[in-house]
């Protein structure tokens, strides 16, 4: 009985050790990072507001990490071949899709080596002119740019951004043809918008709120599918247009390597959805100009998918290229 029952003990040994092993490599058991594939600004500030409350709720120390550069593809692709295993994450929005037309190249593909984890926010722009402009609705502006194509200008951070992709899109349909100067940033392109240099304005709700508030810029409509309660008497383009098609609206999320454990997306999922109830959180993000989301992996997936077929469509319509 004895021999039977040291035997015993030395078999259940190694499955002890395999359990404690287990448990030592469980999500998460070291630090976790998120990356912001920019310098500051709207990703910036919501990784930093989810990161404040996401250490406590994981047990971890959880860090901020900027990588910007090429259109946010240094950040992406680092995260993309970073070990997958929940500690490494990315945040970003429509770069994710648009840069799969935009680019000749990129060393790896959003949708094979990246995984969704949840939405966090969606931000609309602002169509804008400068007050010294004769145009006061959108449907003047659409008319001028049909008439004159390319003779009003209008600048954006570059080929392939939110406002680059809201202008092409309007283009294609309403007819209306601007000429786009692409900036290194939005800082000197909202400079040279409120100056008069750029007649007209595709500009973030954060970057453009406060002078459309102030009347510093004139907004005519709002890009996204509804009215935006930031500015809530500017009507979308498809109600100032009569039209029912139009919809261009930015959103960021949170996304890990592909073949990270489904336990360790579940719990980011809850962890950063429970976050982005916080009302502390929640200001953040409308401060940033942006509508709080939240939602299932899915659901980021499927928004996902759906905006690289339709944007990378408008990319590839309007020939636009990385600049």
């Amino acid at each position: 009985m004895q021999r039977r029952n040291l035997l015993a003990a030395a078999a259940a040994l190694p499955l002890a050790a395999l359990t404690g092993a287990a448990r030592a490599q469980a999500f998460p058991n070291k630090t976790v990072r998120i990356v912001v594939p920019a310098l500051a600004g709207s990703a910036d500030a919501f990784a930093r507001a989810i990161a404040q409350r996401l250490g406590p709720a994981l047990g971890q120390t959880v860090l901020v990490e900027q990588k910007p550069g090429a259109g946010t593809n240094i950040g992406n692709d680092f995260v993309a071949k970073s070990a997958p295993d929940g500690h490494t994450m990315l945040i970003n929005g429509l770069p994710l899709v648009t840069n799969q037309a935009l680019y000749a190249s990129l060393p790896y593909d959003t949708m094979r080596d990246l995984t969704p984890v949840i939405e966090v926010a969606e931000v609309t722009n602002i169509i804008t002119v400068h007050p010294g402009q004769p145009y006061n609705t959108l449907r003047e502006l659409v008319d001028a740019a049909r008439r004159e194509p390319n003779k009003l200008n209008y600048g954006t951070p570059g080929a392939g951004s939110s406002g680059h992709l809201s202008a092409e899109l309007l283009g294609l349909k309403t007819g209306a043809k601007f000429m786009h100067i692409p900036y290194q940033g939005n800082a000197q392109a909202t400079n040279d918008h409120l100056s008069g240099v750029l007649q007209v304005g595709f500009v973030n709700m954060p970057v453009g709120l406060q002078f459309a508030r102030t009347a510093r810029l004139r907004a005519l409509a709002v890009t996204g599918s509804r009215r935006s309660p930031l500015l809530p008497d500017v009507p979308t383009v498809n109600e100032a247009l009569g039209i029912n098609d139009y919809e261009l609206t930015g959103w960021f999320g949170i996304l890990v390597p592909s073949k990270t454990p489904a336990d360790a997306v579940t719990r980011l999922n809850a962890e950063i959805g429970k976050i982005l109830q916080d009302p502390a959180v929640l200001e953040t993000i409308r401060n940033q100009g942006g509508d709080p989301l939240g939602g299932t992996a899915a659901q980021f997936e499927a928004r996902m998918r759906r905006d690289a077929q339709r944007l990378g469509e408008v990319v590839r319509l309007s020939g636009a290229k990385a600049n």
